[in-house]
């Protein structure tokens, strides 16, 4: 039986980095006692499957990963509180539902996600003339590094959406206090690279700097429809928000 949990990572553990985070969840299960199964061979390992990687120092309200279990027919309805129980301040289980486990994986499967992502000091009407000159565009051209070499990539198809909401509403735990700036709401492509929230604000405009960032969605194409990697009903569990102090 395979589950799909979605969590958050939230506040100072945001800058531990993305094999961390699975080994803390591999702990988090063991001390769980979950029946969770084990790949074969001389080192086995729990069946475990992240979705797409959050870049270290980021926060998110939608993370996603597989579990495989030894056997089906338990009740999944305890598991976020359970998990959530044995894992460290800041990642909390919001949801947990069976999933077709002959489906594709998660990595494949999410075609974009939604950002807050918050240019330093920018003045908010400066990026919103940035952003529409970008979404006028019929190509954005840049140069970054993917897997040690320098590539040179149209980017525009990647940006999907995006609006400049205003300033970002408050800094939150851990936060270097600075002038904030312009939050800007992105949905970025992940095929058939992803594009980074660092690398969508260089494409606006070499000189912005990144700062508070936050994952927001996971989006999948189910049926011809949009959907988050979970079903629809699969969980009474609401999206996770987060309020500010």
């Amino acid at each position: 039986m395979k589950v799909r949990f979605r969590f958050v990572k939230m506040g100072k553990v945001r800058w531990t980095s993305h094999r961390d985070v699975a080994r803390m969840w591999e702990r988090a299960l063991r001390r769980a006692a979950l029946p969770v199964a084990l790949t074969g061979g001389f080192t086995p390992r729990p069946k475990i499957s992240f979705g797409l990687a959050l870049p270290t120092g980021h926060e998110s309200l939608a993370e996603y990963l597989d579990v495989e279990f030894e056997r089906d027919g338990f009740d999944v309805d305890h598991l976020p509180a359970r998990v959530t129980s044995a894992l460290p301040a800041g990642i909390d289980v919001t949801a947990a539902a069976v999933v077709d486990d002959r489906g594709s994986s998660l990595q494949e499967s999410v075609t974009s996600c939604t950002w807050e992502v918050e240019a330093v000091g920018a003045p908010v009407d400066e990026v919103e003339a940035l952003v529409e000159q970008a979404l006028a565009a019929t190509s954005i051209v840049v140069t970054r590094e993917r897997k040690g070499a320098t590539v040179t990539d149209d980017v525009r198809p990647s940006i999907v959406t995006a609006t400049v909401v205003g300033p970002p509403p408050c800094l939150g735990d851990g936060y270097v206090d600075h002038d904030p700036g312009a939050l800007v709401v992105a949905e970025l492509g992940a095929h058939p690279r992803s594009l980074r929230p660092v690398e969508f604000l260089r494409a606006l405009s070499p000189g912005l700097r990144e700062g508070h960032v936050r994952r927001t969605h996971q989006w999948i194409v189910r049926d011809g429809a949009r959907r988050e990697p979970l079903p629809l009903g699969a969980t009474d569990a609401p999206h996770a928000k987060v309020a500010c102090a």
